[in-house]
């Protein structure tokens, strides 16, 4: 979640002012497996430590000033399958619990009744279409399980379906904590200074099951 005029004063020019940086253009995309991975157009990495090291040092340093709180769901699943029968798709659990969340957080800020809207990077038609119709659900209170069910209907919530091309600053900043979560949620005790940098503005890290 990010308060618009943080969002647009200082979470996207800082992702901008990193490409023009490093790549002489704002059209990368920074990605955390590509980044990891050294793979294009991180592949310069490679060739020099101490760019490499300083190149990391500002993406940090990006991530400790963002002002921004998140809401994350790991669904382990194997254990997930395992346990129930007919397992309900992960994806949609983990967004379900996001959006349970988000709707309570938005009462709290005194957002009630006003229109929010939910970026998704979009994955393919047929999987996005899903999605929606999920969400849809979810948002209707037609999907109502758990014994402190939310009513979704305090706080209107709109899907947005943006392809990963759109390079939009929020997504990023979303992938590049994604990694260090879910190694939270499997490896708890080992060293994680991704997620430490970050962790003050995890405020619900759901593990399912």
């Amino acid at each position: 979640m990010f308060d618009k005029a943080s969002y647009t004063d200082e979470i996207e020019p800082a992702f901008r002012r990193l490409k023009f940086k490093y790549f002489g253009h704002d059209a990368a995309v920074l990605h955390e497996r590509e980044i990891r991975k050294q793979a294009p157009p991180f592949a310069f990495l490679r060739q020099d430590a101490a760019l490499r090291e300083a190149f990391m040092a500002d993406v940090s340093e990006i991530m400790i000033n963002a002002r921004f709180h998140a809401y994350c769901a790991v669904i382990d699943k194997l254990k997930h399958k395992a346990r129930y029968s007919d397992p309900w798709n992960p994806y949609e659990i983990a967004m379900q619990f996001c959006m349970e969340k988000l709707s309570n957080r938005l009462v709290v800020d005194g957002q009630s009744k006003r229109l929010t809207h939910v970026l998704f990077e979009a994955r393919g038609r047929e999987e996005d279409r899903q999605l929606e119709l999920e969400f849809r659900r979810v948002a209707a209170n037609d999907k109502r399980w758990g014994w402190r069910a939310v009513d979704f209907t305090r706080t209107p919530l709109e899907p947005l379906f943006v392809p990963k091309a759109a390079n939009l600053a929020g997504h990023q900043l979303a992938d590049l904590i994604a990694r260090p979560l879910a190694l939270r949620a499997i490896k708890p005790g080992q060293p994680n200074r991704a997620f430490d940098i970050v962790a003050d503005r995890i405020w619900d890290f759901k593990v399912f099951p």
